[in-house]
Formats: C-alpha cells, structure tokens, sequence
C-alpha cells in the first residue's frame, strides 16, 4: 500500500478534469483517472513521467455504466491499496427548449449528473469508511444555484446533486468522509461572447486551474471542516447570497 493520498478523477481526459489531474499530480496525489477518451491513457503516462505523484493509472470508460466505476476503484485498490479522495466530473447533458427536450435525455441526464455521484459513492464510502474517512468534490454548476434555460437538464439535475451532497454530508459526517460539490461558472473551456463576459463582475471567464486548485483546497485537510457545501467559482456571476 502506498503512503501517497490516492484520489480518483473521472472525465479527466481533457478540461477541468485533466487540470484538476494536474493539480493533484503536482500535490503528492497518486492517481487513478477514467473517461471515455482515450486521451486520458496518454495524461496518465504523461504525469506518472513529469510529476512527483507516486503514480498514475489511466483507464477508459463511462462515469453511466456501474461496472465501469467498479473496474476503477479496483485499479485504485489493486495498484496503491487505498482510496482518500474521489472528484466525480461529467460531460454536459443535453441542451434544447424547456419542454422539447425528451425523456430519454431527461433519463441519459440523471445517469450523468446525478446517478453517477450515487453510485460511484455506494462503492466507495465503505472503502472509506475502513481507512477512517475521506473526501468527494462533485463538478456541479452555477446554475444549480440560478437555474437557466441554457441549460435546463443540468440546471435541475444538478440542484438535485445539491440535495443528495447535503444528505450525505449528514449521514457520513461521523464517519470522517465529507462530500462538497464546486460550482463553475463560465470557463475557458466555454465558448461565450463579449457581452456575456462583461455581465460577470471579474469580467473574464475563469481557468481551468482555479477550478483544479479549489478542487485541491477541498479535498485537503486545510477543508477539514466544510462538508455538505455549494462552493461557486463563477467570478460573481450569481445573484443569489
């Protein structure tokens, strides 16, 4: 069993997720990362080569199918022995008007968004319940606070995320493991016009590093006592207090 903390990122191919790889390379982390590209087996070897992590496993598949997550955490266990910290990123859900969007990307929306945080923690809470505790940061997004008709399956589904990460937070507090969602606002990934930028007090889109490296601060011991949280990086986009 290895010494190093050892998280897993899924959709870490590309985006935040490969930042947020980066950030926690960098940190010590070893790492186990998933998605459905193959470009996160060529990440994987890349920071195993470039970082001081105790290393990096790459493996692809969908954050949709179980057996997929149960292949993964068996990786994290079968090559480090432990898992302290799981970062549960997605792809985006569909978008369309309020009332045509169907049910079958209703349905695809809630294994995206919000089954795959449920299943990924029954899988994993156990193994952290042994270690003595542990920490989850689902990728979320402002408009969980501020739902949009840009982006209505992910507005809705992600307040449901909310909801769950509040329950959790609740049940498992006493067993050391916390769980807090982070939520972007437009980042650079996004492709967004002037007029939208200057509507955000900072007036600039964010990076994918200052997702990365909030993403850290919350999975580290520095956060020890935030649990069940809602944490906007949007820049003061958001209106609500």
């Amino acid at each position: 069993m290895t010494e190093a903390p050892v998280a897993i990122v899924t959709a870490a191919s590309r985006g935040m997720g490969a930042a947020i790889a980066r950030e926690l390379a960098n940190r010590g982390y070893c790492l186990v990362l998933m998605s459905r590209s193959d470009d996160v087996l060529h990440l994987a070897d890349d920071l195993a080569a470039s970082t001081s992590g105790s290393g990096t496993v790459g493996l692809t598949g969908s954050v949709t199918e179980t057996e997929d997550l149960e292949r993964l955490i068996a990786s994290a266990l079968d090559h480090f022995g432990r898992i302290d910290a799981v970062v549960n990123n997605t792809g985006h859900a569909a978008k369309g008007d309020l009332l045509t969007i169907s049910d079958e990307d209703w349905h695809d929306g809630l294994d995206l968004l919000l089954l795959n945080v449920v299943r990924m923690a029954r899988l994993v809470t156990p193994i952290m319940q042994r270690r003595g505790g542990g920490a989850f940061v689902n990728i979320s997004t402002f408009a969980a606070i501020e739902p949009s008709l840009d982006f209505p399956v992910s507005s809705a589904l992600r307040a449901a995320l909310g909801s769950f990460t509040k329950m959790y937070a609740d049940r498992y507090g006493p067993a050391g493991i916390r769980m807090n969602n982070v939520l972007p606002g437009y980042i650079e990934t996004y492709e967004t016009t002037d007029a939208l930028r200057e509507a955000i007090p900072l007036k600039r889109q964010g990076s994918v590093e200052e997702i990365a490296k909030t993403v850290a601060f919350l999975l580290s011991e520095d956060a020890g006592y935030i649990t069940g949280q809602n944490i906007r990086v949007e820049g003061g986009l958001s209106r609500s207090v």
